[in-house]
């Protein structure tokens, strides 16, 4: 277990110290699927690198004892010359317990701070897996989750975000 402040702390009307925090109860594997359809054939070297197509999702929900459920989803897939040669998708769960902040910011820590302490974790496994698949370890470049959050709040609201 970890406790982390997400932010420093709050006052609260009468100047009175408020906490503010993040703190992470349970981290766990939800869901874990690793493919490689054409193994042993996919793993001679050579050839053109694979195409990685890779898929990012985050939910959150609340619970009734006060607790948040977030889930971080990252899925990799990798062709060449239209052939599968692996695909690895790991949906990583934690539990968290979120305190002093207000309602309207609350999304956003949910969905952009709390993947942030639960996607080193998901990005380990993608690499074991790959490597024990045959591959060379599969390192996911970090993920700006502000942005993803951003974009995806855009595209909910009907909003064409431009590149950054």
């Amino acid at each position: 277990m970890t406790d982390t402040t997400a932010a420093p702390p709050a006052t609260s009307e009468d100047g009175a110290p408020g906490e503010t925090g993040i703190r992470i109860i349970a981290q766990f594997v939800r869901d874990f699927s690793f493919e490689s359809p054409h193994a042993p054939d996919s793993l001679r070297a050579g050839g053109a690198p694979p195409a990685i197509d890779m898929g990012v999702e985050m939910n959150a929900r609340g619970r009734p004892d006060g607790l948040f459920e977030v889930d971080l989803k990252l899925s990799a897939r990798a062709t060449r010359d239209e052939q599968p040669v692996f695909h690895v998708e790991v949906m990583y769960g934690g539990l968290f317990h979120i305190s002093g902040v207000p309602e309207d910011q609350l999304e956003p820590v949910l969905l952009i701070e709390c993947p942030r302490f639960l996607f080193p974790y998901a990005r380990r496994l993608i690499s074991d897996v790959t490597t024990e698949g045959g591959f060379p370890p599969f390192l996911i470049d970090p993920i700006d989750f502000a942005g993803v959050y951003a974009a995806r709040k855009a595209q909910a609201e009907g909003v064409v975000v431009g590149n950054a």
